[in-house]
């Protein structure tokens, strides 16, 4: 049965990091200052608990409390959806996605990997989805996330099919990071419910021109604000547009050194954060990857070199009504 009012997800939708103190625990005034930081950047939606959010580092009832603080923080200012969902046990997971959707959130966000634990097939995840839908609140909108951890389980056609059918889901984070099989997804899910979110940002802008409805990769945890300008504005420039979004593919690959720890040292140096801790890092960043300051020094300068073209070009041609928001 689907949800009688179902939110729309779609836009620049960030997976949220959790912060914690330097003991390890949440830091929920630095949850705070990251919810408004990412509301001022122009983000349409907040996903929360899930992998960048170091979900599988927390226990069920810290995910759930995270939950809660989110929905209330946010006060409806945008939508916002969580996982939670990290068990592989069927009547464990059911009881950690009852809890989550208590939180007052606007979806729950299945992960694929965990209705089909084992890579057995079709088959299984089918039985497992429908043992979960058939168990969880009728009216709760629903989401599916192909989390990399602890493996990559990509949706065939015939399973989103089945979840589009079902009319309980709104939108599908696709990590499937090809072009062709996004635009397949958009094409089958095109006049459902289903929203496809791109999350791979080296092909962030052909997946916007291809119909996608939004990204939600990572680096929306260091500049949503360029790629909400390059999914709404990139007419207005076609050559910044191309060069914007080379510049963000090449930044994201700095992914790799270190994430999510790389992400909570710019929110340290910007006064989100009072600590980089990680509970899925377990070395030090610094030590492992050299110059890592340096080269997060050279993101930020690239970032905030395209922030100000944004600005001359808005002040050359002027802002567009309602969809012009400046940041620094």
């Amino acid at each position: 049965m689907p949800h009688a009012a179902q939110p729309v997800i779609e836009g620049i939708v960030p997976v949220m990091l959790t912060p914690f103190d330097d003991a390890g625990k949440i830091d929920f005034p630095g949850v705070d200052r990251l919810i408004e930081w990412y509301l001022g950047h122009g983000c349409d939606a907040l996903f929360a608990v899930a992998q960048s959010s170091e979900m599988q580092w927390l226990s069920l009832e810290e995910r759930t409390q995270l939950a809660r603080h989110v929905v209330q923080k946010v006060a409806g200012r945008v939508p916002v959806v969580v996982s939670g969902h990290i068990s592989d046990n069927l009547d464990t997971q059911v009881h950690e996605l009852n809890a989550m959707a208590a939180s007052g959130a606007d979806a729950v966000v299945l992960v694929t990997n965990h209705l089909d634990p084992q890579g057995q097939g079709t088959p299984v995840f089918l039985d497992n989805l429908h043992y979960l839908l058939a168990r969880l609140p009728e009216d709760l909108p629903l989401g599916l996330y192909e989390c990399p951890a602890p493996y990559r389980r990509l949706l065939s056609d015939e399973e989103l099919q089945a979840c589009i059918i079902s009319e309980r889901f709104i939108m599908l984070k696709d990590v499937s990071c090809d072009l062709h099989v996004v635009t397949r997804r958009v094409a089958m899910a095109r006049g459902s419910s289903l929203r496809i979110l791109n999350a791979n940002a080296a092909i962030a802008w052909d997946a916007m021109k291809a119909g996608a409805a939004g990204f939600n990769g990572v680096f929306t945890n260091i500049h949503p604000d360029l790629y909400r300008w390059l999914r709404l504005e990139s007419a207005r420039d076609p050559q910044l547009a191309e060069e914007l979004a080379t510049f963000l593919v090449l930044a994201a690959t700095t992914e790799s050194l270190g994430y999510p720890a790389l992400a909570k040292i710019y929110h340290q140096r910007i006064g989100t954060f009072a600590s980089i801790h990680c509970r899925v890092i377990d070395y030090d960043v610094r030590e492992r990857y050299w110059a890592l300051d340096a080269v997060l020094d050279k993101l930020v300068a690239g970032t905030e070199h395209f922030r100000a073209r944004i600005r001359a070009l808005d002040t050359a041609q002027g802002p567009l009504a309602g969809e012009r928001l400046h940041v620094g």
